[in-house]
């Protein structure tokens, strides 16, 4: 069987969290990464995550998948780095198949680029294949609020076949702590991929809650 091949950009919003961790949770999944990082998403690592990566020479182990240099996370093979000025990638290429792509965290910049088809970099240039080749597109966005042309960017995308999927964490499955508001983005993310996970409880209902959790019994409490 062969293994399923994501693409996966960050870039220069805030959120690396989320990136982070979903590079984390797509490692478990035996699945091939085509991984792309803008300019600006290396100064937000850095001042987000403390991560500071080498941008001429890139290795798993610098995103902070991996305790050491053996990349535990993500076996040789299994990650494949690509410049965000490369235009020669695979993944440029339409006839590359891929089984979707994941921007996250998305600038605005990013989600107005690819609303109107431009390809300025290889992030944009991935996007606009996943879109004409009727592929899976997921562009995740944190900023708050909205201005009419970033809304109508997004249903430009929409309409495209693209998945607009905000960073807006929900409390009900009893968030208590930072990790829980990102798995929850992240499991949301994962959904759309296919990719099975159990990073976040999911509702069942108010009867009948998948996991209760001293935060879970406070909302529950709050809005009774």
């Amino acid at each position: 069987m062969c293994k399923r091949k994501f693409v996966v950009a960050l870039t220069g919003a805030s959120g690396m969290a989320y990136a982070v961790r979903l590079l984390e949770v797509m490692s478990t999944c035996e699945c091939e990464i085509h991984l792309v990082i803008s300019d600006t998403a290396y100064e937000v690592l850095e001042t987000e995550i403390g991560i500071s990566i080498p941008r001429q020479e890139f290795t798993p182990c610098a995103l902070g998948l991996s305790a050491s240099c053996e990349s535990k996370f993500f076996p040789s093979g299994r990650i494949h780095f690509h410049r965000c000025d490369d235009f020669t990638a695979a993944i440029a290429s339409g006839s590359y198949r891929t089984d979707g792509m994941v921007v996250c965290p998305c600038t605005m910049g990013t989600l107005g680029a690819i609303a109107s088809g431009l390809s300025l970099n290889l992030i944009h240039r991935a996007a606009e294949v996943h879109l004409k080749e009727h592929r899976k597109l997921i562009l995740v966005p944190r900023e708050t609020p909205y201005s009419l042309i970033q809304l109508e960017n997004m249903t430009r995308i929409a309409r495209a076949g693209g998945i607009i999927l905000p960073a807006s964490p929900a409390f009900y499955q009893g968030v208590s702590d930072l990790n829980g508001i990102v798995n929850f983005i992240v499991s949301r993310i994962c959904d759309q991929l296919g990719i099975e996970n159990s990073l976040s409880p999911r509702w069942r209902g108010p009867e009948e809650p998948e996991l209760e959790t001293p935060a879970y019994e406070k909302f529950i409490e709050m809005v009774g």
